[in-house]
Protein backbone atom coordinates (compact mmCIF):
# COMPACT_ATOMS: atom_id res chain seq x y z
CA UNK A 1 0.00 0.00 0.00
CA UNK A 2 1.51 3.41 -0.99
CA UNK A 3 2.03 6.00 1.37
CA UNK A 4 -0.35 8.50 0.05
CA UNK A 5 -3.52 5.61 0.50
CA UNK A 6 -2.15 5.01 4.28
CA UNK A 7 -2.78 8.95 4.15
CA UNK A 8 -5.75 8.31 2.82
CA UNK A 9 -6.80 5.59 5.55
CA UNK A 10 -5.47 7.78 8.23
CA UNK A 11 -7.84 10.82 7.22
CA UNK A 12 -11.03 8.49 7.23
CA UNK A 13 -10.71 7.93 10.78
CA UNK A 14 -12.09 10.54 12.09
CA UNK A 15 -15.12 10.42 9.66
CA UNK A 16 -15.23 7.07 11.52
CA UNK A 17 -14.96 8.66 15.19
CA UNK A 18 -17.71 11.19 14.17
CA UNK A 19 -20.38 9.20 12.86
CA UNK A 20 -20.18 6.42 15.09
CA UNK A 21 -20.46 8.94 17.91
CA UNK A 22 -23.45 10.64 16.07
CA UNK A 23 -25.03 6.92 15.73
CA UNK A 24 -24.30 4.76 18.66
CA UNK A 25 -26.03 7.41 21.46
CA UNK A 26 -29.39 6.74 20.32
CA UNK A 27 -28.89 3.06 21.24
CA UNK A 28 -27.44 3.75 24.21
CA UNK A 29 -30.08 6.42 25.44
CA UNK A 30 -32.67 4.11 27.59
CA UNK A 31 -29.32 2.43 29.65
CA UNK A 32 -28.10 5.91 29.90
CA UNK A 33 -31.17 7.05 31.57
CA UNK A 34 -32.09 4.18 33.55
CA UNK A 35 -28.51 4.28 35.26
CA UNK A 36 -28.02 7.99 35.41
CA UNK A 37 -31.45 9.32 35.85
CA UNK A 38 -30.96 12.12 34.04
CA UNK A 39 -34.06 14.74 34.07
CA UNK A 40 -35.93 15.52 30.03
CA UNK A 41 -34.00 18.88 29.75
CA UNK A 42 -30.61 16.82 31.07
CA UNK A 43 -31.20 14.27 28.85
CA UNK A 44 -32.01 16.52 25.90
CA UNK A 45 -28.57 18.26 26.96
CA UNK A 46 -26.43 14.63 26.89
CA UNK A 47 -27.98 14.71 23.08
CA UNK A 48 -27.52 17.87 21.94
CA UNK A 49 -24.75 19.73 23.37
CA UNK A 50 -22.24 17.86 21.14
CA UNK A 51 -23.89 19.23 17.66
CA UNK A 52 -24.03 22.60 19.26
CA UNK A 53 -20.59 22.68 20.20
CA UNK A 54 -19.17 21.16 16.88
CA UNK A 55 -21.19 23.36 15.00
CA UNK A 56 -20.40 26.57 16.79
CA UNK A 57 -16.86 26.03 16.69
CA UNK A 58 -16.64 24.60 12.90
CA UNK A 59 -15.92 27.81 11.26
CA UNK A 60 -13.54 29.20 14.21
CA UNK A 61 -11.67 25.91 13.93
CA UNK A 62 -11.06 25.36 10.46
CA UNK A 63 -9.73 28.87 10.44
CA UNK A 64 -7.64 28.40 13.33
CA UNK A 65 -6.04 25.46 11.65
CA UNK A 66 -4.85 27.19 8.25
CA UNK A 67 -3.01 29.34 10.67
CA UNK A 68 -1.11 27.27 12.96
CA UNK A 69 -1.46 23.70 10.52
CA UNK A 70 -4.14 21.71 9.83
CA UNK A 71 -1.96 17.94 10.83
CA UNK A 72 -1.34 20.52 14.28
CA UNK A 73 -5.25 20.81 14.91
CA UNK A 74 -6.51 17.42 13.80
CA UNK A 75 -4.12 15.78 16.39
CA UNK A 76 -4.85 18.16 18.97
CA UNK A 77 -8.57 17.42 18.03
CA UNK A 78 -8.02 14.12 17.96
CA UNK A 79 -6.37 13.77 21.46
CA UNK A 80 -9.31 15.99 23.09
CA UNK A 81 -12.04 12.94 21.57
CA UNK A 82 -10.40 10.58 22.91
CA UNK A 83 -10.06 12.25 26.66
CA UNK A 84 -13.71 13.04 26.15
CA UNK A 85 -14.76 9.57 25.03
CA UNK A 86 -13.16 7.70 28.20
CA UNK A 87 -14.76 11.06 30.38
CA UNK A 88 -18.31 10.04 29.05
CA UNK A 89 -17.65 6.41 29.55
CA UNK A 90 -17.07 6.40 33.11
CA UNK A 91 -19.33 9.48 33.71
CA UNK A 92 -20.70 8.97 37.17
CA UNK A 93 -23.82 11.81 36.61
CA UNK A 94 -25.91 12.91 34.04
CA UNK A 95 -23.53 16.43 34.24
CA UNK A 96 -20.31 14.74 33.64
CA UNK A 97 -21.69 12.97 30.46
CA UNK A 98 -23.06 16.54 29.45
CA UNK A 99 -19.61 17.70 30.06
CA UNK A 100 -17.69 15.26 28.21
CA UNK A 101 -20.21 15.54 24.93
CA UNK A 102 -19.31 18.90 24.81
CA UNK A 103 -15.94 17.84 24.83
CA UNK A 104 -16.35 15.26 22.05
CA UNK A 105 -18.29 18.50 19.93
CA UNK A 106 -14.84 20.97 20.64
CA UNK A 107 -12.46 17.74 18.93
CA UNK A 108 -15.45 17.12 16.42
CA UNK A 109 -15.23 20.98 15.35
CA UNK A 110 -11.64 20.37 14.18
CA UNK A 111 -11.56 16.99 12.84
CA UNK A 112 -13.75 17.37 10.15
CA UNK A 113 -12.53 20.76 8.31
CA UNK A 114 -8.75 19.56 8.89
CA UNK A 115 -9.24 15.94 6.96
CA UNK A 116 -10.54 17.45 4.30
CA UNK A 117 -8.15 20.67 3.47
CA UNK A 118 -5.24 18.08 4.37
CA UNK A 119 -6.77 15.70 1.40
CA UNK A 120 -6.77 18.61 -1.08
CA UNK A 121 -3.05 18.91 0.52
CA UNK A 122 -1.98 15.16 -0.06
CA UNK A 123 -4.02 14.63 -3.50
CA UNK A 124 -3.65 17.88 -5.34
CA UNK A 125 -5.00 16.26 -8.57
CA UNK A 126 -8.07 16.70 -9.33
CA UNK A 127 -8.82 12.98 -10.00
CA UNK A 128 -6.91 11.49 -7.16
CA UNK A 129 -8.36 13.99 -4.94
CA UNK A 130 -12.06 13.04 -6.17
CA UNK A 131 -11.35 9.72 -6.08
CA UNK A 132 -9.71 10.29 -2.29
CA UNK A 133 -12.96 12.48 -1.28
CA UNK A 134 -15.35 9.53 -2.58
CA UNK A 135 -13.13 7.20 -0.14
CA UNK A 136 -13.62 9.84 2.26
CA UNK A 137 -17.62 10.34 2.07
CA UNK A 138 -18.19 6.55 1.83
CA UNK A 139 -16.97 6.21 5.46
CA UNK A 140 -19.69 8.76 6.64
CA UNK A 141 -22.05 6.08 4.90
CA UNK A 142 -20.16 3.43 6.40
CA UNK A 143 -20.14 4.69 9.96
CA UNK A 144 -23.88 5.36 9.55
CA UNK A 145 -24.57 1.65 8.59
CA UNK A 146 -22.36 0.12 11.33
CA UNK A 147 -22.69 2.29 13.99
CA UNK A 148 -26.40 1.22 15.38
CA UNK A 149 -25.21 -2.34 14.62
CA UNK A 150 -21.88 -1.84 16.68
CA UNK A 151 -23.71 -0.31 19.13
CA UNK A 152 -26.40 -2.92 19.51
CA UNK A 153 -23.82 -5.32 19.66
CA UNK A 154 -22.18 -3.41 22.74
CA UNK A 155 -24.69 -3.33 25.04
CA UNK A 156 -26.01 -6.84 24.52
CA UNK A 157 -22.27 -7.50 26.34
CA UNK A 158 -21.13 -4.71 28.08
CA UNK A 159 -22.70 -1.52 29.81
CA UNK A 160 -23.40 1.76 28.17
CA UNK A 161 -19.96 3.40 28.36
CA UNK A 162 -18.49 0.98 26.03
CA UNK A 163 -20.47 2.67 23.16
CA UNK A 164 -18.01 5.73 23.77
CA UNK A 165 -14.93 3.42 24.16
CA UNK A 166 -15.04 2.62 21.03
CA UNK A 167 -13.42 5.86 19.97
CA UNK A 168 -10.43 5.39 21.87
CA UNK A 169 -8.20 2.92 19.82
CA UNK A 170 -9.03 4.69 16.89
CA UNK A 171 -7.71 7.99 18.48
CA UNK A 172 -4.33 6.08 19.54
CA UNK A 173 -4.34 4.65 15.74
CA UNK A 174 -4.74 8.32 14.43
CA UNK A 175 -1.97 9.78 17.14
CA UNK A 176 0.35 7.48 16.62
CA UNK A 177 0.19 7.31 12.26
CA UNK A 178 -0.83 10.94 11.52
CA UNK A 179 2.54 12.73 12.48
CA UNK A 180 4.16 9.92 10.09
CA UNK A 181 1.95 10.00 7.26
CA UNK A 182 0.32 13.41 6.89
CA UNK A 183 2.24 16.53 5.80
CA UNK A 184 1.70 20.19 7.76
CA UNK A 185 -0.30 22.52 5.77
CA UNK A 186 -1.01 26.30 6.58
CA UNK A 187 -1.26 29.46 5.08
CA UNK A 188 2.01 30.58 4.92
CA UNK A 189 0.44 34.44 5.23
CA UNK A 190 -2.32 33.98 7.85
CA UNK A 191 -2.68 37.50 8.97
CA UNK A 192 -3.76 38.14 12.76
CA UNK A 193 -6.24 35.85 14.50
CA UNK A 194 -9.93 38.00 15.01
CA UNK A 195 -10.89 36.87 18.82
CA UNK A 196 -13.78 39.48 18.35
CA UNK A 197 -15.08 37.41 14.71
CA UNK A 198 -14.27 34.40 16.91
CA UNK A 199 -16.83 35.50 19.18
CA UNK A 200 -19.32 36.26 16.83
CA UNK A 201 -19.42 33.73 14.90
CA UNK A 202 -19.56 31.15 18.38
CA UNK A 203 -23.00 34.09 19.22
CA UNK A 204 -24.69 34.17 15.46
CA UNK A 205 -24.08 29.43 15.20
CA UNK A 206 -24.84 28.62 18.98
CA UNK A 207 -27.95 30.48 19.16
CA UNK A 208 -29.28 29.61 15.80
CA UNK A 209 -28.87 25.99 15.99
CA UNK A 210 -30.65 25.79 19.21
CA UNK A 211 -33.78 27.82 17.72
CA UNK A 212 -33.75 25.18 15.53
CA UNK A 213 -33.82 22.49 17.91
CA UNK A 214 -35.73 24.10 19.70
CA UNK A 215 -38.47 24.11 17.30
CA UNK A 216 -38.17 20.11 16.38
CA UNK A 217 -38.56 19.36 20.08
CA UNK A 218 -40.89 22.12 21.53
CA UNK A 219 -42.52 23.81 18.67
CA UNK A 220 -42.11 27.25 17.75
CA UNK A 221 -41.88 29.40 20.89
CA UNK A 222 -40.90 33.16 22.07
CA UNK A 223 -37.33 31.66 23.78
CA UNK A 224 -36.60 29.91 20.30
CA UNK A 225 -37.78 33.07 18.66
CA UNK A 226 -34.94 35.07 20.59
CA UNK A 227 -32.91 33.13 20.13
CA UNK A 228 -33.03 32.86 16.36
CA UNK A 229 -33.13 36.72 16.27
CA UNK A 230 -29.99 37.04 18.70
CA UNK A 231 -28.04 34.23 16.36
CA UNK A 232 -29.19 36.21 12.89
CA UNK A 233 -28.15 39.60 14.26
CA UNK A 234 -24.80 38.72 15.64
CA UNK A 235 -24.52 36.90 11.90
CA UNK A 236 -25.14 39.94 10.25
CA UNK A 237 -22.46 42.09 12.45
CA UNK A 238 -19.99 38.79 12.00
CA UNK A 239 -20.66 39.27 7.63
CA UNK A 240 -20.45 42.93 8.26
CA UNK A 241 -17.26 42.79 10.26
CA UNK A 242 -15.39 40.07 7.83
CA UNK A 243 -16.16 42.55 4.92
CA UNK A 244 -13.92 45.66 6.64
CA UNK A 245 -10.94 43.36 8.38
CA UNK A 246 -8.05 42.89 6.34
CA UNK A 247 -7.31 39.26 7.65
CA UNK A 248 -11.29 38.27 7.62
CA UNK A 249 -12.04 35.09 9.62
CA UNK A 250 -14.07 33.86 6.82
CA UNK A 251 -13.18 35.11 3.03
CA UNK A 252 -16.59 35.88 2.00
CA UNK A 253 -15.44 36.43 -1.25
CA UNK A 254 -15.94 32.49 -1.54
CA UNK A 255 -19.41 32.92 -2.21
CA UNK A 256 -19.02 35.25 -5.30
CA UNK A 257 -17.84 31.26 -7.08
CA UNK A 258 -20.90 29.67 -8.20
CA UNK A 259 -18.94 26.35 -8.13
CA UNK A 260 -19.09 27.31 -4.11
CA UNK A 261 -21.94 29.02 -2.99
CA UNK A 262 -24.46 26.48 -5.34
CA UNK A 263 -21.99 23.44 -3.87
CA UNK A 264 -22.43 24.61 -0.30
CA UNK A 265 -26.31 24.69 -0.78
CA UNK A 266 -26.38 21.75 -2.57
CA UNK A 267 -25.19 20.14 0.41
CA UNK A 268 -27.35 21.95 3.16
CA UNK A 269 -29.87 20.86 1.03
CA UNK A 270 -29.90 17.18 0.98
CA UNK A 271 -28.41 16.66 4.42
CA UNK A 272 -31.96 18.35 5.31
CA UNK A 273 -34.00 15.82 3.44
CA UNK A 274 -31.71 13.02 4.55
CA UNK A 275 -30.75 13.33 7.98
CA UNK A 276 -34.97 14.76 8.55
CA UNK A 277 -36.34 11.30 7.70
CA UNK A 278 -33.23 9.11 8.87
CA UNK A 279 -34.76 10.53 12.29
CA UNK A 280 -38.39 9.29 11.29
CA UNK A 281 -37.94 6.33 9.43
CA UNK A 282 -36.23 4.29 12.08
CA UNK A 283 -39.46 5.13 13.99
CA UNK A 284 -41.85 3.95 11.55
CA UNK A 285 -40.39 0.99 11.43
CA UNK A 286 -39.94 0.26 15.30
CA UNK A 287 -43.17 1.80 16.68
CA UNK A 288 -45.49 1.35 13.51
CA UNK A 289 -44.25 -1.34 11.78
CA UNK A 290 -42.84 -3.14 15.24
CA UNK A 291 -39.39 -4.01 14.88
CA UNK A 292 -36.70 -4.64 17.63
CA UNK A 293 -34.20 -1.81 17.54
CA UNK A 294 -31.21 -4.02 16.00
CA UNK A 295 -33.71 -5.70 13.43
CA UNK A 296 -34.74 -2.25 12.15
CA UNK A 297 -31.40 -1.44 12.25
CA UNK A 298 -30.17 -4.16 9.21
CA UNK A 299 -33.56 -2.94 7.65
CA UNK A 300 -31.91 0.58 6.97
CA UNK A 301 -28.61 -1.02 5.76
CA UNK A 302 -29.17 -1.02 2.30
CA UNK A 303 -29.51 2.61 2.51
CA UNK A 304 -26.09 3.16 3.96
CA UNK A 305 -24.49 0.32 1.69
CA UNK A 306 -25.74 1.92 -1.20
CA UNK A 307 -23.86 5.35 -0.08
CA UNK A 308 -21.28 4.04 0.56
CA UNK A 309 -21.33 2.79 -3.59
CA UNK A 310 -22.66 5.89 -4.23
CA UNK A 311 -19.67 8.05 -3.04
CA UNK A 312 -17.50 5.45 -4.32
CA UNK A 313 -18.83 5.52 -7.76
CA UNK A 314 -18.63 9.21 -7.76
CA UNK A 315 -15.25 9.89 -9.45
CA UNK A 316 -15.77 7.36 -11.76
CA UNK A 317 -19.05 8.96 -13.10
CA UNK A 318 -17.16 12.14 -13.22
CA UNK A 319 -14.47 10.89 -15.93
CA UNK A 320 -17.22 10.07 -18.26
CA UNK A 321 -19.76 13.13 -17.39
CA UNK A 322 -19.71 16.76 -16.85
CA UNK A 323 -20.15 16.93 -13.19
CA UNK A 324 -23.07 19.91 -13.26
CA UNK A 325 -24.99 16.93 -15.69
CA UNK A 326 -24.23 14.42 -12.89
CA UNK A 327 -25.42 16.52 -10.03
CA UNK A 328 -28.60 17.39 -11.48
CA UNK A 329 -29.37 14.04 -12.65
CA UNK A 330 -28.16 12.24 -9.37
CA UNK A 331 -30.62 15.61 -7.36
CA UNK A 332 -33.94 14.52 -9.60
CA UNK A 333 -33.27 10.90 -8.76
CA UNK A 334 -32.60 11.62 -5.24
CA UNK A 335 -36.14 13.68 -5.02
CA UNK A 336 -37.54 10.89 -6.80
CA UNK A 337 -36.58 8.40 -4.12
CA UNK A 338 -37.78 10.70 -0.89
CA UNK A 339 -40.94 11.67 -2.81
CA UNK A 340 -41.75 7.82 -3.01
CA UNK A 341 -42.31 7.36 0.72
CA UNK A 342 -45.68 9.02 -0.12
CA UNK A 343 -47.07 5.72 -1.53
CA UNK A 344 -46.63 4.96 2.60
CA UNK A 345 -49.78 6.75 2.74
CA UNK A 346 -51.58 5.20 0.10
CA UNK A 347 -50.87 1.83 1.95
CA UNK A 348 -47.55 0.62 1.21
CA UNK A 349 -45.40 -1.18 3.68
CA UNK A 350 -41.80 -1.01 5.19
CA UNK A 351 -39.85 -2.27 1.79
CA UNK A 352 -41.53 0.98 -0.21
CA UNK A 353 -39.86 3.33 2.52
CA UNK A 354 -36.63 1.03 2.66
CA UNK A 355 -36.22 1.44 -0.93
CA UNK A 356 -37.09 5.15 -1.17
CA UNK A 357 -34.32 5.79 0.75
CA UNK A 358 -31.79 3.48 -0.72
CA UNK A 359 -32.14 5.00 -3.78
CA UNK A 360 -32.14 8.64 -2.27
CA UNK A 361 -28.99 7.34 -0.29
CA UNK A 362 -26.96 6.12 -3.23
CA UNK A 363 -27.93 9.32 -5.22
CA UNK A 364 -27.11 11.80 -2.39
CA UNK A 365 -23.93 10.00 -1.93
CA UNK A 366 -22.87 10.74 -5.44
CA UNK A 367 -23.89 14.26 -5.78
CA UNK A 368 -22.02 15.23 -2.15
CA UNK A 369 -18.86 13.56 -2.71
CA UNK A 370 -18.70 15.95 -6.25
CA UNK A 371 -20.03 19.30 -4.51
CA UNK A 372 -17.38 18.46 -1.94
CA UNK A 373 -14.58 18.45 -4.05
CA UNK A 374 -15.96 21.27 -5.63
CA UNK A 375 -15.95 23.50 -2.43
CA UNK A 376 -12.33 22.34 -1.93
CA UNK A 377 -11.26 22.88 -5.62
CA UNK A 378 -12.73 26.28 -5.56
CA UNK A 379 -10.80 27.44 -2.75
CA UNK A 380 -7.36 29.13 -2.67
CA UNK A 381 -4.83 26.10 -1.21
CA UNK A 382 -4.18 28.70 2.06
CA UNK A 383 -7.60 28.73 2.90
CA UNK A 384 -8.83 25.23 2.58
CA UNK A 385 -9.70 25.13 6.20
CA UNK A 386 -12.19 27.66 6.38
CA UNK A 387 -13.77 26.50 2.77
CA UNK A 388 -14.10 23.49 4.07
CA UNK A 389 -15.46 24.56 7.62
CA UNK A 390 -17.95 26.65 5.68
CA UNK A 391 -19.04 23.35 3.76
CA UNK A 392 -19.53 21.11 7.20
CA UNK A 393 -21.38 23.79 8.83
CA UNK A 394 -23.80 23.93 5.65
CA UNK A 395 -24.01 19.94 7.00
CA UNK A 396 -24.74 20.82 10.21
CA UNK A 397 -27.20 23.09 9.74
CA UNK A 398 -28.75 21.23 6.85
CA UNK A 399 -29.11 18.38 9.52
CA UNK A 400 -30.60 20.57 12.29
CA UNK A 401 -32.73 22.09 9.88
CA UNK A 402 -34.38 18.53 8.46
CA UNK A 403 -34.90 17.53 12.02
CA UNK A 404 -36.80 20.57 13.22
CA UNK A 405 -38.72 21.26 9.80
CA UNK A 406 -39.58 17.31 8.73
CA UNK A 407 -40.23 16.58 12.28
CA UNK A 408 -42.48 19.54 12.78
CA UNK A 409 -44.45 18.72 9.30
CA UNK A 410 -44.84 14.95 10.49
CA UNK A 411 -45.95 15.90 14.25
CA UNK A 412 -48.49 17.93 12.91
CA UNK A 413 -49.45 15.51 10.60
CA UNK A 414 -49.74 12.82 13.29
CA UNK A 415 -51.01 14.86 15.64
CA UNK A 416 -54.39 15.91 12.79
CA UNK A 417 -54.56 12.06 11.90
CA UNK A 418 -55.05 10.60 15.47
CA UNK A 419 -58.84 9.50 16.74
CA UNK A 420 -60.31 12.78 19.38
CA UNK A 421 -59.40 11.93 22.77
CA UNK A 422 -55.99 10.17 22.00
CA UNK A 423 -53.31 10.72 24.34
CA UNK A 424 -49.72 11.63 23.47
CA UNK A 425 -48.20 13.85 20.86
CA UNK A 426 -46.26 11.59 19.37
CA UNK A 427 -45.96 8.11 18.41
CA UNK A 428 -43.87 6.86 21.07
CA UNK A 429 -45.92 8.91 23.54
CA UNK A 430 -49.45 7.64 22.59
CA UNK A 431 -48.04 4.19 22.98
CA UNK A 432 -46.82 4.34 26.46
CA UNK A 433 -49.84 6.63 27.47
CA UNK A 434 -51.98 3.44 26.08
CA UNK A 435 -53.36 4.77 23.17
CA UNK A 436 -54.60 3.02 20.32
CA UNK A 437 -50.97 1.92 18.80
CA UNK A 438 -52.93 0.89 15.19
CA UNK A 439 -54.55 4.13 14.90
CA UNK A 440 -51.32 5.55 16.20
CA UNK A 441 -49.29 3.67 13.95
CA UNK A 442 -51.58 4.41 10.75
CA UNK A 443 -51.08 8.40 11.55
CA UNK A 444 -47.37 8.33 11.90
CA UNK A 445 -47.24 6.77 8.51
CA UNK A 446 -49.49 8.92 6.77
CA UNK A 447 -47.10 11.55 8.61
CA UNK A 448 -43.58 9.68 7.07
CA UNK A 449 -45.33 10.12 3.73
CA UNK A 450 -45.87 13.45 3.54
CA UNK A 451 -42.50 14.40 5.28
CA UNK A 452 -41.21 12.38 2.17
CA UNK A 453 -42.67 14.15 -0.20
CA UNK A 454 -41.72 17.78 1.47
CA UNK A 455 -38.18 16.51 1.45
CA UNK A 456 -38.84 15.40 -2.58
CA UNK A 457 -40.07 18.86 -3.29
CA UNK A 458 -36.76 20.70 -1.44
CA UNK A 459 -34.19 18.23 -3.04
CA UNK A 460 -35.99 18.84 -6.20
CA UNK A 461 -35.31 22.71 -5.75
CA UNK A 462 -32.16 21.72 -5.08
CA UNK A 463 -31.66 19.83 -8.78
CA UNK A 464 -33.29 23.02 -10.04
CA UNK A 465 -30.46 25.42 -8.80
CA UNK A 466 -27.62 23.05 -9.14
CA UNK A 467 -28.30 23.62 -12.99
CA UNK A 468 -26.32 27.34 -12.36
CA UNK A 469 -22.79 24.89 -11.09
CA UNK A 470 -19.76 25.22 -13.96
CA UNK A 471 -16.69 24.52 -13.65
CA UNK A 472 -13.82 26.28 -11.68
CA UNK A 473 -11.89 26.86 -14.55
CA UNK A 474 -15.03 28.35 -16.18
CA UNK A 475 -15.51 30.35 -13.72
CA UNK A 476 -12.09 31.96 -13.53
CA UNK A 477 -12.39 33.00 -17.18
CA UNK A 478 -15.81 33.77 -17.64
CA UNK A 479 -17.76 36.98 -16.51
CA UNK A 480 -20.44 36.42 -13.13
CA UNK A 481 -23.32 37.09 -15.67
CA UNK A 482 -22.57 34.46 -17.51
CA UNK A 483 -23.61 32.28 -15.10
CA UNK A 484 -27.17 32.61 -16.10
CA UNK A 485 -26.87 31.40 -19.26
CA UNK A 486 -24.88 27.58 -18.13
Amino acid sequence: MSRRALALLVLTAPVLLITLDMTVLGAALPAISEDLRPGAATQLWIVDVYSFVLAGLLVVAGSLGDRIGRRRLLLIGTAAFGVASIAAAFAPSAGALVAARALLGLGGATLMPSTLSLIKTVFPEPGARRRAIGVWAAMFSGGAAAGPVIGGWLLEHFWWGSVFLVNVPVCVALLVLGPVLLPESRDPHPGRFDLPSAALALAAMLPVVYAVKSVATDGFSTTGLAAAVVGLAAGAVFVRRQRTLPDPLIDLTLFSRRAFSVSVATNLLCVFALVGLLVLVPQYLQLAVGMSPLTAALWMLPGSLAGVVGALVAARLARRFAVRRIVVVGLTVAAAGFASLGVLGLGAGPVAAVVGMAVAGLAVATVETLTTDLVLESAPTDRAGAASAISETGFELGGALGVAVLGSVSAAVYRAGLPAGTPGSTLGGTIVAGGDAVAAGAAFTTALAVAGLVAGVVVAYAAWQARFLRPVEEESVAPTSAVAHC
